[in-house]
């Protein structure tokens, strides 16, 4: 996965970058049916809560276990810049637009997060991508949006607007995480993240808890585990690693993949309908996250 020991911090290895962040995008591109599938049965604020409970216990074992030292102090405002924006942020507005809109088509705002990732790749991260690198980002997110406005905004403009919000916060998560990681580690940010945001989440969840599981589907606790194990805490391994390794903007545009992956399983999961503009306006991404690739330093 990487050319460091489990607990080294990430190396400057584009290669390696690219390849752990499309692993780590792969894993997110479930996210969105999962938490739809979630949301039928549960309550958005508790997946939200649970599913960083959850994970956030997890990581406290796999902190444990590794005997990780505790971060600088000079760290933790940057680790709760992670918790707000990827553990706390983006999974609770997204969840609420989930109650409006389909997955496929919050999936295609999901295409907006390479450019939202690469702003505050800039202003947090310090880094300077060439101007034609800008070019192709803006142009994969405008099709994103151009799709968006042509399906209709005022069919569900609450939804929209919460995934928007939630995009925002994510490329904030993603750009501060990256760049703690090349201090911290990949693994480690998001598990002090988590830790960070127990006190938190875990009174909530209790309080949230249905008051009855009887009528919560199977389907529901699978879409609840998948968001818990490989949302909010495994794919987070790879994809901060991946950013550290290969640059936050550059590799950022992976995520332009995303919607992809997520179409093709809300349809096989979820029986949604995926249309034909979906599709094109897919593909047209794809092209810019290569242009993006070429010209990203």
């Amino acid at each position: 996965m990487n050319n460091t020991s489990f607990s080294g911090k990430p190396e400057q290895n584009p290669t390696s970058g690219w390849i752990n962040g499309f692993i780590g995008v792969l894993l997110f591109s479930g996210s969105m049916p999962a938490t739809k599938a979630a949301v039928l049965d549960l309550s958005p604020f508790f997946v939200t809560m649970a599913r960083a409970g959850i994970a956030g216990l997890l990581a406290l074992a796999v902190l444990l276990i590794f005997k990780e030292k505790r971060p600088a102090t000079n760290q933790l405002f940057s680790l709760t810049i992670v918790a707000m924006g990827a553990v706390v942020g983006f999974p609770l507005l997204s969840a609420l637009a989930l109650q409006y809109i389909t997955s496929a088509h919050s999936l295609v705002f999901i295409g907006m997060l390479p450019l939202t990732t690469a702003i505050f790749g800039v202003l947090r991260g310090g880094e300077r991508p060439r101007p034609i690198f800008w070019f192709f980002s803006i142009l994969g997110s405008l099709l994103v949006i151009g799709f968006a406005v042509a399906q209709g905004l005022s069919a569900s403009p609450v939804g929209d607007v919460l995934m928007l919000l939630a995009v925002v916060f994510c490329g904030l998560g993603y750009a501060e995480g990256a760049k703690l990681s090349k201090v911290l580690g990949g693994w480690q940010v998001i598990c002090w993240a988590l830790v960070l945001s127990l006190p938190l989440v875990i009174p909530f969840m209790i309080f949230l808890l249905p008051a009855s599981f009887a009528k919560v589907s199977h389907g529901a606790w699978f879409g609840l585990a998948y968001v818990s194990i490989f949302s909010m805490l495994i794919g987070f391994v790879f994809w901060y690693r991946g950013l550290a390794q290969g640059g936050i903007a550059a590799v950022g545009q992976l995520q332009l993949l995303q919607p992809f992956f997520g179409l093709a399983l809300a349809a096989t999961l979820l029986h949604e309908q995926v249309s034909i503009g979906m599709i094109s306006t897919t593909a047209c991404v794809i092209l810019c996250v290569a242009g993006s690739r070429k010209f990203a330093r």
